[in-house]
């Protein structure tokens, strides 16, 4: 039997408190979450990123993109779920999309976007493919690919901004399409903050015969 003094028992028993409230405060932690997405570094996403700054400045600065993989919970590692993305995004063809009209998701959620009016089907087939293994996700909603402007706290406030967003985008100028050739990896540090794990370029297999 283990004999200590008084303070060496409360010690020992202050340990073993503090051990189990870290193993309770990690197993309580929410596990990260993944998504892939295609940055749009045009002025297009300048566009959007500017509108978006009007629309809701309270929201951190978010790089324009388009959704491949909506946020999604791990099946696995980061390294697994890098190789099986880069094994299918290798064999498929880099491709263009066409913008259309700017729309919202009311009243399922108050999100405000622009429509994906060409070629949107390529990223649907891209995203049946991808959601497997390790990154198969039960999606919340069906999968529809777009490019957001904004999420807002309530309906009022997206239908105001959908006003708003109509009215520049109609008057915007630039070039309506945007090219889908590299993916990104990222993962959600806190809300509405991501961190770019890898890039994923489209065709690469393609390229790399094409080298030799």
């Amino acid at each position: 039997m283990e004999c200590l003094p008084v303070a060496g028992r409360e010690w020992k028993a202050h340990r073993k408190s503090a051990l189990t409230r870290v193993i309770i405060s990690a197993a309580m932690m929410p596990a990260a979450r993944y998504s892939l997405v295609a940055y749009v570094n045009s002025p297009v996403g300048q566009f959007v990123e500017s509108l978006r700054r009007q629309l809701h400045p309270a929201l951190p600065h978010l790089a324009a993109h388009v959704t491949v993989l909506p946020p999604r919970v791990l099946k696995g590692n980061e390294s697994a779920a890098t190789a099986l993305l880069e094994e299918v995004c290798s064999k498929a063809d880099p491709f263009e999309i066409a913008l259309g009209d700017v729309e919202t998701f009311c009243p399922t959620t108050p999100t405000v976007f622009v429509r994906i009016a060409r070629a949107g089907y390529r990223l649907r087939e891209l995203h049946d493919r991808l959601n497997s293994g390790v990154l198969l996700a039960s999606e919340e909603f069906p999968y529809m690919p777009h490019l957001t402007i904004a999420k807002f706290s309530n309906e009022k406030r997206a239908h105001d901004a959908y006003k708003i967003a109509s009215d520049r985008w109609s008057a915007f100028e630039g070039l309506r399409r945007i090219e889908i050739k590299e993916l990104t990896f990222v993962r959600e540090e806190q809300e509405n903050h991501w961190v770019d794990l890898a890039p994923v370029p489209l065709g690469r297999s393609l390229v790399s015969r094409s080298s030799r």
